[in-house]
Formats: structure tokens, C-alpha cells, sequence
């Protein structure tokens, strides 16, 4: 087996709704808008460009499974999906987990089975907060 690990960081932020049904958004951008309501974080140090080589390459096989860690001030979301032979993983500042089997240059799992409208909301007000670090800890393995 192959397990792969990558942890950043990223921030909270005022206009963070998380009520996506289909999909949750991790973001280099660190001005977003109401109208962004998949994004759980901002001013993420990296995007799907800056994964490692080897992230993507486990991510990229079919049978790969992907765990999103999002953790805040004590509080922990997780999300697990699928990695998939169609994921580019080249968009230059979003990572986005998704419900569907969609696939772009900002997917980073499909079939995920949590979106971000299913995160507490407990966790959705402190990530509100600007001033929240978030850990983002993605895991890869098959």
C-alpha cells in the first residue's frame, strides 16, 4: 500500500456560507464573495498546482482513496472520496472535493460524501472568522 500525505495552511473569512450541497472549495484567493458558497477556506498556501508530484500521482489512480482533513481551533471536519485516472490536479489556486464524478484541473476527489453544506456548523462559525488558521491535511493512498 501507498499512502501519501500533504499539510498546509489556510484561513477563515467573514463571507464563508458553506451550504454547497455538491462540493467543498479550498482557495489560494483571499477575497471571495456570498455567491462562493462552496468555499470552507481561503488564502490556502497551496492549490492544485502545488501538490507534489507523488500526491498526484497516487491521487490519479482509480482505485485511490483521498481523506480531507480541515481542522480549526480544536474542531475537525473530514471528507473521503476517490481519486480518478482523470484528475489533471493543474488548476494554479483551487482544490475542490466533490459529491459527483466531475472531473477539471481544481478537482481534487470525486465522490466525496461530504459537502459543504454537511460540515457543522459549529465548524463553519469559527472558519467565518479571519482570523482562523485551518490545517489542511489531504491524504492519498491505495
Amino acid at each position: 500500500m501507498t499512502k501519501i500525505s500533504e499539510t498546509f495552511e489556510a484561513r477563515g473569512h467573514v463571507m464563508i456560507s458553506a451550504t454547497h450541497k455538491k462540493s467543498f472549495e479550498i482557495t489560494k484567493e483571499s477575497n471571495i464573495t456570498l455567491r462562493g458558497d462552496c468555499i470552507v477556506a481561503v488564502g490556502s498556501s497551496k492549490g492544485a498546482a502545488d501538490l507534489s508530484d507523488e500526491f498526484r500521482r497516487v491521487a490519479r489512480n482509480d482505485s485511490a482513496k483521498i481523506t480531507v482533513v480541515l481542522s480549526a481551533e480544536g474542531t475537525e471536519e473530514k471528507a473521503h472520496g476517490r481519486g480518478s485516472s482523470r484528475l489533471s490536479l493543474n488548476h494554479p489556486t483551487d482544490l475542490v472535493a466533490r459529491k459527483s464524478n466531475y472531473a477539471c484541473g481544481r478537482t481534487l476527489m470525486i465522490s466525496s460524501d461530504s459537502a459543504a453544506r454537511d460540515m457543522s456548523r459549529r465548524f463553519v462559525r469559527l472558519i467565518r472568522k479571519p482570523s482562523c488558521r485551518i490545517i489542511v491535511r489531504l491524504v492519498a493512498e491505495i
